[in-house]
């Protein structure tokens, strides 16, 4: 029968975790008999689960020991209460860390599957497999001899990984070798950078955050300093499309590099502790460029904070589609050595009062990712093209012709290739030409008004 030892054990355990977290005064019986009639816990449930435990025990078709029925009945608890709040064994608490802190052991690659097969994406900077030579679009045939056909990428990644120092030897084919070859790697620490950034054209920056980890705030300012080296910025695309949230801390850093002050997000909870509030400080790392931000259904959590703080501090337009709507904070909670609980303790509002949960962030600007094709019309012909065309008294017109050519090379590439994000672009040219223009001392003249006359964007204007 069901040990009544172990009974006892769970229902004072149960009635430990039942107490109210507010403290006890000493003397006060009163108090202390209301404490205790409010930790009680309904003995006939209990009762309950353990009948339905000793069923188990006793009836299942195959034996389980009593420590795996009780980690399923805490797995239990959990999941019944939200989608976000979970029991995290071993392997679970290892993978949040990871992508938490963005640093693992392993090899330092992106892989797929490709008919059946796992495919390198792409070999991280610096990493075992860039030193050893691993290129894009090597397949790993075996690892450590076994063959990695139909295997499931996250069994792959698993057996990839492993202790710092550790070798394995991996079996690739490439493109252009007639034999499959074997490669040894030496695993090592691999840092995945949550950020990266490049130059749409000259002028206006693009921003990719992928996740919310750790050091999220401190790889944006890496980033944006490359960025800001490149030429005086008019304006900054962040994509935070397909970005599933993160470290809450992160977000607030993120919103906190393109505000001056003012309140970027606050949580509440039923604990104080769980009551927090967050507030910008003095800078704009972009000195008030204009800003667009793009979201869409993946983008969640801290990625929604970020979007939220921006579009009701009117720094920034929104775009792209409605976000996921993930408007809860979890808490991580260690139970011992390696694992813990993820349990939903607030719930986090934007800077003017909105919770978006089960709601999401919607775009001040719709614009639905689709596939672009240019419909080609006539040949067209300018002036510059006729032969014996008078010139403009500039000089430089064949300089200009290339100028202009690259230029439409590379507005068609994103045109093609990201209409999301050439939209976003367009939008911050017209914000960088038309917010607050200060008109000239001659208004109404013919003569244009002076570039210094047209002030900075502020974030009032957006």
């Amino acid at each position: 029968m069901f040990n009544r030892k172990m009974l006892a054990r769970i229902i004072g355990a149960a009635a430990l975790s039942a107490l109210p977290l507010m403290g006890l005064s000493q003397g006060d019986s009163n108090d202390r008999v209301s404490l205790e009639a409010e930790s009680r816990l309904p003995l006939e449930d209990l009762r309950s689960f353990a009948k339905v435990f000793e069923q188990i025990r006793q009836g299942y078709v195959n034996e389980v020991d009593d420590s795996t029925l009780l980690e399923y009945a805490i797995k239990g608890m959990l999941q019944g209460l939200d989608p976000h709040s979970a029991y995290l064994d071993s392997r679970s608490f290892d993978d949040l860390q990871a992508n938490t802190t963005g640093e693992f052991a392993g090899l330092g690659i992106e892989v797929g599957i490709e008919d059946d097969y796992i495919t390198i994406i792409t070999p991280m900077d610096g990493t075992p497999a860039e030193r050893a030579g691993l290129r894009a679009g090597d397949v790993i045939l075996r690892l450590a001899g076994k063959s990695l056909r139909g295997v499931s990428l996250d069994e792959a990644v698993d057996q990839m990984r492993g202790p710092v120092g550790s070798q394995v030897t991996l079996t690739i084919g490439r493109k252009g070798h007639k034999e499959p070859f074997d490669i040894t790697l030496k695993r090592d620490k691999v840092r995945v950078y949550s950020v990266r950034g490049e130059m749409l054209e000259e002028g206006y920056g693009y921003l990719r955050i992928s996740q919310f980890q750790m050091d999220t705030g401190g790889d944006l300012m890496r980033v944006m300093k490359k960025l800001k080296a490149e030429g005086e910025l008019k304006g900054l695309v962040i994509d935070l499309r397909n970005n599933p949230g993160g470290v809450l801390q992160s977000s607030v850093e993120v919103v906190d590099a393109f505000l001056e002050d003012g309140l970027v997000v606050y949580t509440e909870g039923r604990n104080k502790s769980s009551n927090l509030r967050y507030a910008a400080s003095p800078g704009d790392v972009t000195d008030g460029a204009p800003l667009v931000v793009l979201i869409n259904d993946g983008s969640a959590s801290a990625a929604e904070i970020v979007a939220g703080a921006l579009q009701d501090h009117r720094r920034a337009v929104v775009m792209g589609t409605d976000s996921f709507g993930k408007g809860s904070v979890q808490t991580v909670i260690p139970i011992n050595d390696d694992r813990a609980i993820k349990l939903t303790t607030a719930l986090y509002f934007t800077p003017k009062g909105r919770s978006i949960q089960a709601q999401g962030i919607k775009p001040d600007i719709t614009v639905e990712r689709v596939q672009v094709t240019r419909v080609d019309g006539r040949a067209r012909t300018t002036e510059a093209d006729l032969a014996g065309h008078l010139g403009n008294g500039n000089g430089g017109e064949e300089n200009g012709a290339e100028d202009r050519k690259r230029a439409k090379s590379d507005k068609d590439d994103w045109f093609s290739r990201d209409n999301q994000v050439f939209e976003a672009l367009n939008v911050l040219k017209g914000l960088n030409l038309y917010v607050r223009r200060t008109p000239a001392k001659n208004e109404g003249s013919n003569a244009p008004a002076h570039k210094d006359q047209v002030a900075r964007i502020q974030p009032e204007d957006l």
